[in-house]
């Protein structure tokens, strides 16, 4: 991008690969100030000579105390300029200062409440004296620094905020870039504007306009083939794509990969041809996606398979219609979560691996082969960027889809190779914990494992269902203390519906991969599911509510079970489950189970963190 970072003062945010950390450099842009991102061996004298106005430390995976750790220059702290840190940032001053950081006795993943101790810090100007915000780790700050003073703290967490205003120093536990810190975004602003007293003289348009720039410069002669998932993001990066290249050096392949929706590609197809935009094409590749995960049981590496596998149907298309390779790009929808939970920059963990992030496609992206004008971006931007061209409402504000689409919602098990098995010290740690806190409501580990992130590391845990509690708000109180205390449970759902005092939840006598058979049933429930999302208005309220078939049955029959999992977010980074109210709730159930086919209808009632939007 066209930006003049020698002459603009700025806010430099040094990346210890948090998963949120594109997160701070958006809301600090949406401010009015310029942010740049800097590795975290960026040097106190480099930033000296950039005109850099403030320094925010970004949170990470690790630990402060390991020997790996990723470190700063110690003289960011002594530069004469103001410094923010967050998370693994929060930590770190503590520790180079002299103060002290311990694994902690509880780990903190998602809601917590927060109460100011010092109201008169100019970091908490205009923040209530309690908020929300939202946690992710598993050490804490157990003595502050020399000089330091705690200016806020939750129940589990002592030094939740802390600051030094002789040294214009001050650090959070918490993440207050994410939406769901009610006041995060405050107090960024009075960390930026008003501490760091920086301008407000960047606009959000510069970005926009040096976008087309980026892509005429970086595709030059050359034109771009787009793989199209069917989703938001891909969507608009080929509208996009087309309107600054033309839509004579620009390809569309929608890959019908069998993983689609009902009525899918039919109807991507004709929203585009609507718009006049003919430089699409459709495949039918459903028999090859499903030769590349027959028998597959972890997602990763289903994942990589789906990944691969497009590829293989691009290299086909390419020299079916006799496109040379050398003289096409690959143009792809990715955006920024879908890096970063790639383990996409340096110090982020994988969470999971998307399918625009395998090996190959990473090999073509360090051989400039790629174009990517979307990764920079989150989805209510790219959907601005959607309405900026000119999309239609039915392609900018659809519920996103995941490229791998249904795959990836449809769970499989091998119940011979112990991938249901929950471990002795799991049931023991979640039976105490429930007889202690939560003894009128009923439980029972699931026999199934599901993708999380927890302290902005992947795991790969057992969910657990209960029921017995309908309180949403009691519910929502019950998921965070169960998955902050029980270290082998990173998902909570809700039974809806049992007829059993004593319900049964059992794994499948046989194996069960992803099949046609298996999506088809999916696919219809997931029809079932939008449709009334639809009919109840439901849909302009929820971002997401992702179906997730789960090869759960009743112990009497061979039916499996569903999962919905509707959310509220902005930027994906973060979600909280949307509370759906039971009398709306209700006829949807009773039509999922008059289909014959669902053994349990469970609700997800997981925040992210520590539950990802997709199961896997």
């Amino acid at each position: 991008m066209r930006i003049f970072y020698s002459i603009m003062q700025h806010i430099a945010i040094v990346d210890f690969g948090s998963q949120y950390t594109h997160v701070i450099a958006r809301i600090v842009r949406a401010m009015g100030v310029l942010s740049r991102i800097y590795p975290h061996d960026v040097t106190a004298h480099t930033l000296a000579t950039l005109n850099v106005g403030g320094i925010i430390l970004s949170g990470g995976p690790q630990s402060v105390y390991e020997s790996t750790a990723p470190k700063i220059d110690p003289n960011l702290l002594t530069c004469g300029v103001p410094v923010l840190g967050i998370c693994y940032g929060h930590q770190l001053i503590a520790q180079l200062l002299g103060g002290e950081v311990v694994p902690g006795e509880v780990r903190e993943y998602g809601k917590a409440i927060m109460t100011i101790t010092d109201p008169s810090s100019p970091l908490f100007a205009d923040v209530p004296r309690e908020t929300v915000v939202w946690m992710s780790h598993g050490d804490r700050v157990a003595r502050v620094p020399e000089d330091f003073t705690v200016i806020g703290s939750t129940v589990d967490c002592a030094v939740t905020a802390m600051a030094s205003a002789t040294r214009k120093i001050y650090s959070m536990q918490f993440h207050p870039e994410v939406d769901h810190s009610r006041d995060g975004a405050r107090m960024l602003e009075n960390f930026v504007v008003h501490i760091c007293g920086l301008p407000r003289t960047w606009k959000i348009a510069n970005i926009i306009d040096d976008l087309e720039e980026k892509i005429r410069t970086q595709v030059g002669a050359k034109n771009v083939f787009m793989l199209i998932s069917g989703g938001v993001d891909s969507n608009v990066a080929f509208a996009l794509l087309s309107k600054v290249l033309g839509t004579d050096r620009v390809q569309g392949l929608l890959i019908d990969t069998g993983f689609m929706r009902a009525g899918e590609v039919r109807s991507v197809v004709e929203s585009f041809h609507a718009r006049g935009m003919t430089n699409l094409t459709v495949t039918d590749a459903s028999e090859a996606f499903l030769k590349a995960v027959d028998g597959v049981i972890a997602p990763e590496e289903k994942r990589k398979r789906i990944g691969q596998t497009f590829l293989d149907v691009k290299d086909a298309v390419l020299a079916e219609q006799g496109l040379h390779p050398t003289t096409w790009l690959l143009g792809q929808g990715t955006i920024y979560p879908d890096i970063i939970e790639s383990g996409g920059t340096p110090h982020a963990a994988t969470i999971k691996t998307h399918h625009n992030r395998v090996d190959a496609i990473k090999e073509m992206i360090s051989a400039g082969l790629v174009v990517e004008p979307l990764a920079d971006f989150y989805k209510h931007e790219v959907r601005e960027i959607g309405r900026l061209l000119g999309l239609p409402d039915a392609l900018v504000d659809r519920h996103p889809f995941p490229g791998p689409g249904l795959a990836i919602r449809v769970l499989n098990i091998d119940p011979h190779k112990n991938t249901t098995d929950v471990p002795h010290e799991t049931q023991r740690d979640v039976d105490a914990f429930f007889a202690q806190a939560y003894p009128h409501v009923q439980h029972a580990i699931l026999p199934v494992r599901s993708v999380g992130v927890q302290g902005d590391s992947r795991t790969y845990a057992h969910p657990l269902a209960v029921w017995g509690e309908t309180d949403w708000q009691k519910l929502d109180a019950l998921s965070v203390a169960t998955t902050n205390t029980c270290y082998g449970i990173n998902r909570v759902v809700h039974v809806l519906t049992t007829d059993d005092a004593t319900p049964v939840f059992a794994p499948p006598r046989t194996q069960h991969t992803l099949t046609r058979e298996r999506l088809d049933v999916l696919r219809t429930l997931d029809a079932i599911v939008t449709q009334y999302m639809h009919t109840t208005g439901l849909h302009r309220e929820i971002l997401q509510c992702p179906v997730v078939l789960v090869p759960i049955t009743d112990g009497r029959s061979d039916r499996e079970s569903v999962v919905l999992r509707p959310i509220w977010t902005r930027d994906f980074m973060t979600a909280e489950f949307s509370k759906i109210n039971h009398t709306i709730l209700t006829p949807l159930v009773r039509d999922l189970h008059a289909t014959g086919l669902v053994a349990h209808v469970f609700y997800d009632i997981t925040n992210k963190p520590p539950g990802t939007t997709e199961w896997e």
